[in-house]
């Protein structure tokens, strides 16, 4: 029974977190049990390897900017859960949360016992209660961010404004397939009869699966660098002043609040979903809100400063896109400096990969750690067993747990050099807590 918001908690992350057999029928089942709460809403449904929170995150303070309420749903959370559903940026309260959880709770048990797989897995109760709360809110417009994949994600039960796929690369293969193509086949899942698609730039393999998926459906698509283009003007500096073009906007310049040079591309991203949800709904789309919305949007955990000086970053780049796009703003921002960085990665990444784009770098003093993993199935990566294959100009150092890692690099970093903390977003999440 659920009285508390802990024993809210603990019975959301007590699910199962995979089945073997991908399908959306639990997932229609059980908001069918619910009184279909994902009805009479708007949402634009947001999928990729990497981008999808910063995307969601301007697109949020966008809509926000023009007066609009708006839900959004994103995973991980970095602080707390209530991050993963919030309204006008406000997480949902602890009260609401163990609310809905009793509400869905006797529905997940009901369905234990009538499945033969079992009931609903943890992320379908997150989704179910998303659902539920934002039926009872009732924002003007909802950013659906996918959890994994796409195609039988338990947020697509729902027909959107607009589909967005920012990225395609190497991640979840063990769910997704092991080629890219097999990969955006489920990202592409996402796209629905004549809803129109915003897409990044795709690796041509994925591409190919997307463009197709999409003239099948007869969805209309706006691809980054055709429909629409985006440029930095600003070099070797972190927050990018970007001028864009596309839809009604011409010459559109602005600045972007959150660091790193993959925000570019997000931010035109989000300019265009942006521009074609608003002109689904009749609202005119106002420079002045869009300006405001780039300038002002904050998302925690990407590229985000937690000291001034010396320069101290966290950064989730989980993956290997993740990474890359990290060693690119390192390479891009920071060639001029000495570079210490901090990793930690799951065991279940493309960690000797990942770690190799680090040691790439010659200004970079890399040291490797491990934390506690969100749960005993996905421990930290040993990447002490893997340091011995790089070539690096400064020896890679090892440190038992982070936080003394932490120290060690603290003692070292002169006040012009810069220190970046990355590998999982829940190792991010760990060391956010302590240092922010």
């Amino acid at each position: 029974m659920i009285e508390s918001y802990t024993d809210a908690l603990n019975f959301i992350h007590g699910r199962t977190k995979f089945k073997k057999i991908p399908t959306l029928d639990r997932m229609r089942l059980f908001l069918d049990r619910l009184g279909n709460p994902q009805n009479g809403l708007q949402y634009i449904h947001v999928t990729g390897t990497n981008g999808k929170g910063s995307t969601v995150a301007m697109m949020r303070s966008i809509l926000m900017a023009t007066g609009l309420n708006v839900g959004s749903f994103a995973s991980p959370f970095i602080t707390r859960f209530n991050e993963r559903i919030a309204l006008n940026a406000e997480p949902i309260s602890d009260t609401d949360l163990t609310r809905l959880a009793k509400k869905v709770e006797p529905v997940v048990h009901q369905l234990d016992q009538e499945l033969a797989t079992g009931g609903p897995t943890e992320f379908e109760i997150d989704t179910a209660i998303m659902f539920c709360y934002f039926a009872e809110k009732k924002p003007d417009l909802i950013l659906l961010e996918v959890g994994i994949g796409g195609l039988y994600d338990s947020t697509n039960v729902i027909t959107s404004l607009v589909s967005v796929i920012t990225t395609v690369g190497w991640d979840h293969m063990k769910y997704l397939g092991d080629t890219l193509a097999q990969i955006a086949h489920q990202k592409a899942g996402i796209i629905k009869k004549n809803v129109p698609v915003v897409i990044g730039h795709l690796p041509l393999s994925a591409r190919n699966v997307i463009i197709k998926e999409a003239a099948e459906k007869k969805a209309q698509i706006y691809e980054l660098g055709k429909e629409f283009s985006i440029r930095k003007l600003n070099r070797h500096t972190m927050n990018a002043e970007i001028e864009y073009d596309g839809g009604e906007l011409h010459h559109f310049r602005g600045k972007l609040n959150l660091s790193g040079d993959y925000q570019v591309e997000n931010a035109a991203i989000a300019i265009t979903t942006v521009q074609v949800a608003l002109k689904k709904l009749g609202i005119p789309v106002n420079t002045v809100d869009l300006k405001k919305g780039l300038a002002t949007t904050w998302w925690p955990g990407r590229m985000e400063t937690i000291i001034d000086e010396p320069l101290v970053m966290i950064d989730g780049a989980h993956n290997l896109p993740g990474i890359q796009a990290l060693v690119k703003s390192i390479r891009d921002d920071f060639s001029d400096r000495n570079v210490y960085i901090l990793v930690a990665i799951l065991a279940d990444k493309q960690y000797e990969l990942m770690l190799g784009e680090l040691a790439s770098l010659g200004n970079v003093h890399l040291m490797v750690t491990n934390f506690a993993g969100p749960g005993p199935k996905r421990p930290s990566a040993d990447l002490t067993s893997v340091i011995g294959e790089f070539k690096t100009r400064y020896p890679i150092q090892i440190a038992e747990n982070w936080q003394s890692g932490f120290v060690k690099l603290s003692q070292e970093l002169g006040t012009d050099d810069v220190m970046f903390i990355t590998g999982s977003l829940y190792f991010i999440s760990e060391v956010r807590k302590i240092l922010k």
